[in-house]
């Protein structure tokens, strides 16, 4: 989405694009991208935003450039800011609608090895099987499907958690030991064996 550039900005970071000079290029279409980001994280009070998992909705029903690689370089600002942060990143969208408007990615680009959430399905059975399909950037790995019928429906492509491992068993505690006989004398002066009474 370049329809609007911001430059300077000042986003102390490199621009890998170099720089903006007010155009719909690549370098503006970057800063753009990471503004966008800046002002979803800032602007509207999301609490804890490193710890929360950003999806970057990448659907034709938005409005793009018809540059390919500007529009590539608006959704890597967009993630360069939410990875400055620390936050997970992913990509919400379908394979062919991120191909058109994304086109072939450059090796280095930070999208590649993100999570995909990939849209398109229509039942259940056919959610479990686009888990299958390859991720949306080279390197990624597909964790949700979505399916539609009367209502949209995320499907998990993450197998279930193990179930906790059962408790350990309580130690085994020896009985105590029988006091120690002592020996004491009678009134006739002969020992005998007594038990030993411990002191409170």
């Amino acid at each position: 989405m370049v329809a609007r550039i911001r430059c300077g900005g000042g986003s102390g970071r490199p621009n890998p694009y170099g720089s903006c000079d007010g155009s719909a290029s690549a370098a503006c279409a970057y800063l753009y991208g990471y503004g966008m980001a800046f002002d979803a994280v800032t602007r509207y009070g999301v609490p804890d935003p490193a710890k929360r998992l950003w999806w970057l909705d990448v659907e034709t029903g938005n409005a793009w450039s018809w540059d390919t690689v500007a529009n590539a370089a608006d959704i890597e600002g967009m993630a360069a800011f939410l990875q400055s942060i620390g936050a997970q990143v992913g990509i919400y969208s379908t394979s062919y609608q991120f191909g058109l408007i994304a086109g072939q990615l450059h090796p280095d680009s930070n999208l590649n090895g993100l999570k995909s959430w990939l849209a398109g399905a229509t039942s259940p059975e056919t959610a479990a099987e686009l888990c299958s399909a390859p991720p949306l950037t080279a390197g990624g790995v597909v964790v949700l499907t979505q399916f539609t019928t009367d209502f949209d429906y995320n499907y998990s492509c993450l197998p279930p958690a193990p179930p906790p491992p059962p408790p350990a068993p309580a130690p085994v505690v020896a009985p105590p030991k029988p006091p120690a006989p002592t020996l004491t004398q009678d009134a006739s002066g002969k020992k005998k064996p007594v038990l030993s009474v411990a002191q409170s």
